[in-house]
C-alpha cells in the first residue's frame, strides 16, 4: 500500500475533521496502519511479543499525542506549531 492509496480509503469522518489538515497526523495515521503488519508478524514469534507490543503503542501514540497538541490553543497557535519551514 502507498501513502496515496491509503489516503483515498481513509473514511470520511476522519478526513472531514480538521486535525487532517495536519499533514504528521496524517503521516502518523499512515504509520499506524502499515506498521500493523509488522506488529502482527512480530507478535507470531514468542521471541519478539514484547517487542510487537511496544511497536503497537508507539505507532498509536504519534497521532494520539499529535492530536492532543492540536487541540490546546487557538487556531493560530497551531498554525505556528504546525507548520515547518524549511532552512
Amino acid at each position: 500500500m502507498n501513502y496515496d492509496g491509503w489516503v483515498k480509503s481513509v473514511p470520511t469522518d476522519i478526513t472531514g475533521d480538521s486535525l487532517w489538515k495536519v499533514e504528521a497526523y496524517r503521516l502518523a495515521l499512515f504509520a499506524a496502519e502499515i506498521g500493523w503488519y509488522d506488529v502482527t508478524k512480530l507478535f507470531r514469534d514468542k521471541r519478539t511479543t514484547g517487542l510487537s507490543d511496544q511497536l503497537y503503542r508507539a505507532l498509536g501514540s504519534i497521532s494520539a499525542n499529535v492530536s492532543e497538541g492540536y487541540s490546546r490553543g487557538t487556531q493560530k497557535d497551531r498554525v505556528s506549531r504546525f507548520t515547518f519551514h524549511a532552512s
